[in-house]
């Protein structure tokens, strides 16, 4: 234990400051703040605690109280600090319980819970058995005072310089947290996706970060829209928050007049703003139309939330873009495929419109299939060049109105191979899903299709699905050896061949969506090709 007689007892009180001393100026008058600095003071004797208290009543730094809390051993600074991990200043005692109880707490507070932020105040009474040049050069302190001289102006100016290096440390982290959010936001926003997708990952994104600057505290719900302009109306296209429900509906349908007024005066003239307890983004984009971004809580947004919303601003702006790249390089490879496949059909005297009904019946059972919107994509865009290798049959047999012999049957059936052989040098997803569906599209369930006999499931499920829409397709248009059939028959034969050339699973999922494949033949009648 601190061993004092009763003189150094008596002798323990703050040193009067001189007369002419100023007041300490952080000294403000008190705010409504509800969440106050966070002080311990441990000493084995409580009336250095007791003293410690009532200097600190009614101090306010930056218009937040103190919570003054005490302890009389190193266990109990332990204790206070793991029930209070956000504690800002701890004003410890060097020789409490043992002669170093205060040192090891101060070791136990850097490296077992790793906490850099709380300011450690050492005091002692006895200065001799723990010199300051040592236990500053050995410990991670931040002050070290003598109680028997230390003066109320004294403990004043330590507290309030230890909570102005706790504030901007707390505030550096806040930062360090905020850009890794932006770093790894961005990361995600930059994944191949919609812009309706995106929008929404956006206000998630704005939710965290306009959260990170209260540290240790609670944050207001965020609400957020997305929309952009159209035919004079914003139309939003993603909300959340109390907005969660206003896609596809217009700003004047769910903005206060006041606040829409001053987000359409800013909108037109294409600029970001922050308005009050809100924020404003407009995202140029030199490939499509501008976007805009509207978030906004319950309290104000602090100066460290509004800077990293103006950066993360910067890469939103990219990430929309780069949506709008994806977006024409998609439309791009669609246009190849599709011309890819329509060619082949004209020169088979087929109606181009063939190769779009499939792809569109192709995205629609892979949709059911629950295949995922990118692999929904790909089998969507790949599908029309399931007959390519038909380019390398002779037109003498593509044409032949009857039946093939044995010779021009194997002729036609190389097709696949063909095709497959054509695409699968290519390092790009959907020339290589043109590869596989060309190759497997004439496999049959039972393995008794070509080329190679593959059976069930080893048949990959671009073309099973593939498989499925040719077939149909075929059936129900008139081609150059058969008259179309009537709906009722190709009914019956998907019926009887479930399990057997098709895939069971889909072959019910394509009658329970029956009437949607129709009306995809009905959008791509051969009439309007």
């Amino acid at each position: 234990m601190d061993k004092m007689d009763d003189g150094d007892a008596d002798r323990f009180q703050f040193v009067d400051d001189e007369e002419d001393r100023p007041e300490p100026s952080p000294r403000v008058e008190a705010t409504m703040e509800p969440r106050p600095w966070k002080v311990i003071t441990v000493d084995d004797e409580e009336s250095v605690n007791d003293l410690t208290r009532f200097v600190l009543k009614g101090f306010v730094f930056q218009g937040r109280r103190l919570e003054v809390m005490t302890g009389r051993s190193g266990q109990e600074a332990r204790h206070l600090l793991a029930r209070h991990p956000d504690t800002a200043v701890i004003l410890l005692d060097v020789v409490m319980e043992s002669e170093t109880a205060g040192l090891d707490t101060v070791r136990y507070i850097r490296d077992e819970l790793n906490n850099p932020f709380v300011r450690i105040i050492l005091r002692t009474g006895q200065p001799g058995l723990a010199p300051e040049p040592e236990v500053i050069a050995n410990y991670d302190i931040n002050d070290y005072k003598d109680k028997v001289t230390l003066s109320k102006q004294g403990l004043v100016t330590s507290i309030t310089s230890s909570l102005r290096a706790y504030r901007d440390l707390r505030a550096l982290e806040s930062t360090r947290r905020g850009l890794r959010r932006i770093i790894d936001a961005t990361g995600q926003l930059f994944e191949p996706q919609s812009m309706r997708t995106l929008a929404a990952g956006v206000l998630a994104q704005l939710s965290v970060l306009t959260g990170c600057g209260k540290e240790g505290g609670r944050t207001s719900e965020i609400s957020g829209l997305a929309f952009a302009e159209k035919r004079g109306k914003c139309v939003v296209f993603a909300g959340s928050g109390q907005y969660d429900e206003a896609t596809g509906r217009v700003l004047d349908e769910i903005v206060p007049p006041e606040l829409r007024e001053r987000i359409e005066e800013n909108v037109r003239a294409r600029k970001s703003a922050f308005l009050d307890r809100s924020y404003l983004g407009c995202f140029r984009s030199k490939f499509g139309s501008d976007s805009f971004i509207f978030v906004e809580r319950g309290e104000p947004l602090a100066a460290l939330e509004e800077g990293l919303l103006d950066v993360f601003s910067a890469s939103v702006s990219l990430a929309m873009d780069n949506v709008f790249l994806n977006r024409e390089i998609l439309n791009t490879q669609k246009d190849v495929t599709f011309t890819l496949g329509e060619v082949i059909e004209v020169r088979s005297h087929e109606a181009g419109q063939h190769v779009r009904r499939v792809a569109e019946s192709s995205r629609l059972l892979g949709s059911k299939y629950a295949l995922s919107d990118r692999e929904v994509d790909v089998l969507t865009m790949a599908s029309p060049l399931h007959d390519l290798g038909k380019i390398a049959v002779p037109d003498v047999i593509l044409n032949k109105p009857g039946k093939y012999d044995e010779q021009e049957r194997l002729i036609m059936e190389q097709h696949t191979v063909t095709g497959y052989n054509i695409l699968k040098e290519s390092q790009r997803s959907v020339l290589q899903a043109g590869a596989i569906i060309a190759h497997e599209h004439h496999e049959r369930w039972d393995g008794a299709g070509y080329p190679r006999r593959l059976r069930g499931e080893e048949i990959h499920i671009f073309g099973r699905i593939t498989a499925i829409a040719d077939v149909f397709d075929a059936l129900f248009h008139r081609r150059c050896y058969k008259e179309a059939w009537p709906l009722e028959r190709i009914v019956d034969l998907f019926r009887e061949q479930r399990g057997r050339q098709f895939d069971p699973d889909l072959v019910d999922l394509f009658l329970e969506n029956l009437q949607d494949v129709v009306e995809i033949q009905s959008a791509f009648s051969d009439f309007h090709s």
